[in-house]
C-alpha cells in the first residue's frame, strides 16, 4: 500500500471499529459513552450534566404542596487528559500485492495494543468506587474457593457483590463483572456451572463460558489491577462490578497521519488515540479484593 492510496479517514474507522471490538473494561455494557461526540481533540473537558435529588413528600388530602423547590445543577467534568500513539512502517522490500496485507495486520495490532493502555486505565479507576460497595480489602483479602457453601466460595462472593449494589439501590438490569483468569477458572469449575442437577439449566457454562452468574454478566480480563507480593506473585485482585451508570467514557482517534521516511525506502504510519473516563455514580461501582 503506497501512500497515494492510502486514506486517513478510512483507517481511522477501521482503527477505531477494531479497537471497539477488543475492549473489555470500555466496552459498551460497562461503561456509557454518552457524551463521547462532544471530544474535539487532547486537552478538552467534557461537561456531564445531571440534576440533584427531588425531594418527595408525603401528600395530604384537602392540604396545600410544599413550595416548589429549586433544583440543583450536579454537573461534572470529564478531562480528556489520556493519549497513546503508535508509529510504525513498511518496507519497501516487501512485495506490493502484499502490502495491504500488511498494512491492515499492522492496524489491527496498534488497535489491540490501544486496547490494553484504554482498559488498563479504566481498571484503575476502581479506587472511586463507593465504600459502601467493597468487599475484602488488602488488609483482609477475600479468597475464593470451590467448597461448596463456604462463605468465600467463588460464586458466593459473586452473591455477595450482587447484594451490595441492591442496598445501595443499583438496578438489577445491566449488572457486570470483571474477573482474572485465575477466577474465572474457579467460576467454570463450581458445579452450578458443570453439574445439570446444581445449575438447573441447559444454558450456557457448558463449553468453557460463565456466562451470566449471581446476576452478573462476567468477563475476564488480564487487566484487572492487583497489588504484587515480594515474590513477584499476583495478589489482591481489585475485581470491578456494577453498571454501565456508574463509569462515563469518551474516545477518539484524534489522528492518523502517513508519511514517507527520510533515510529509509518505507511508508510508515503514525496515530493518536484520545480519551478520558470518570466514575460519574460512585454507587453502582463495587470492588472485590481478593487472593486468587
Amino acid at each position: 500500500m503506497t501512500l497515494s492510496n492510502f486514506i486517513p479517514s478510512i483507517w481511522v474507522n477501521e482503527v477505531q471499529r477494531n479497537l471497539e471490538k477488543y475492549l473489555v473494561y470500555a466496552q459498551v455494557g460497562i461503561v456509557n459513552r454518552n457524551y463521547e461526540g462532544e471530544i474535539t481533540g487532547a486537552g478538552d473537558t467534557v461537561k456531564i450534566n445531571g440534576i440533584g435529588p427531588v425531594t418527595v413528600h408525603k401528600y395530604k388530602k384537602n392540604t396545600d404542596l410544599p413550595d416548589p423547590e429549586t433544583l440543583t445543577d450536579a454537573q461534572k467534568t470529564l478531562p480528556i487528559d489520556q493519549q497513546d500513539d503508535f508509529n510504525f512502517q513498511v518496507d519497501d522490500i516487501d512485495a506490493m500485492q502484499t502490502k495491504p496485507k500488511v498494512m491492515a495486520a499492522a492496524m489491527l495490532e496498534a488497535s489491540y495494543a490501544l486496547k490494553d493502555g484504554v482498559d488498563q486505565y479504566i481498571a484503575s479507576l476502581y479506587t472511586d468506587a463507593s465504600a459502601a460497595n467493597l468487599i475484602g480489602s488488602d488488609a483482609t483479602p477475600k479468597v475464593p474457593n470451590n467448597v461448596e457453601n463456604d462463605a468465600q466460595n467463588c460464586y458466593n462472593l459473586l452473591v455477595d457483590s450482587a447484594v451490595k449494589l441492591t442496598k445501595s439501590r443499583v438496578p438489577i438490569e445491566g449488572r457486570f463483572v470483571i474477573v482474572p483468569p485465575e477466577y474465572y477458572g474457579l467460576l467454570l469449575k463450581e458445579k452450578r456451572f458443570i453439574d445439570y442437577s446444581k445449575a438447573g439449566t441447559t444454558a450456557g457454562l457448558r463449553n468453557g463460558e460463565v456466562g451470566m452468574a449471581a446476576g452478573f454478566q462476567v468477563l475476564q480480563s488480564h487487566n484487572v489491577p492487583c497489588t504484587t507480593a515480594g515474590d513477584g506473585a499476583q495478589s489482591k485482585f481489585k475485581i470491578l462490578f456494577g453498571t454501565s451508570r456508574a463509569i462515563t467514557f469518551a474516545n477518539q482517534i484524534a489522528k492518523i497521519e502517513p508519511y514517507r521516511m527520510e533515510k529509509r525506502f518505507a511508508d510508515a504510519v503514525k496515530g493518536l488515540n484520545v480519551y478520558g473516563a470518570k466514575v460519574a455514580r460512585p454507587e453502582a461501582l463495587g470492588v472485590l479484593t481478593c487472593n486468587v
